[in-house]
């Protein structure tokens, strides 16, 4: 994300810091959205279960990115936001991000710019995930980061983010 645009937005009247501790819930599935959230350390995970006991990570969100910034333009959250390491947040009153971008045309273009890469990694992510194998998908995203993996202590996050099982990545791995 553009550090212009978080300094902005941190800058922002009337917000404040609010600390999670891990297994900490943000918000509910129904609560009315009032805020946006910056996170400042930590991570904090969106998770929409589903009706077979199961459920679906929307977003990690650590540290320099906005949480649930689609959430600004609905009156309630469709998913639980959950702490997943201990996390500090900016919150921003929705109704200060919208005056600001009412009245800011350099913020507002800043801010739709963020919100149209984040449209790109959506649709990088189900390309990815529309790979038949766990080897397909593997490759698009070292093609897409460089070709390195991330540190051995993230590969479980990874198999998470490409929708496989972390056994299936690890051997996927190994085999290279």
């Amino acid at each position: 994300m553009s550090e212009s645009l978080i300094t902005q937005l941190q800058t922002l009247p009337d917000s404040k810091q609010r600390q999670l501790a891990a297994g900490a819930f943000l918000f509910h599935q129904g609560d009315s959205v009032e805020a946006l959230f910056v996170v400042l350390a930590g991570e904090v995970r969106l998770i929409r279960h589903q009706p077979d006991g199961g459920s679906i990570t929307l977003q990690r969100a650590t540290a320099g990115q906005v949480l649930a910034e689609a959430s600004l333009y609905v009156p309630c959250y469709h998913c639980h936001a959950v702490a997943e390491k201990a996390a500090c947040l900016h919150v921003l009153p929705k109704a200060v991000v919208f005056a600001r971008l009412q009245s800011d045309a350099d913020f507002a273009q800043q801010w739709a710019a963020y919100l149209a890469r984040e449209v790109q990694q959506a649709r990088l992510r189900s390309e990815w995930l529309s790979l038949k194998t766990v080897a397909a998908r593997l490759d698009g995203w070292l093609n897409w980061h460089g070709g390195k993996l991330p540190p051995k202590g993230e590969w479980k996050a990874l198999a998470e983010q490409l929708s496989i099982s972390p056994e299936a990545l690890y051997r996927e791995i190994a085999k290279r």
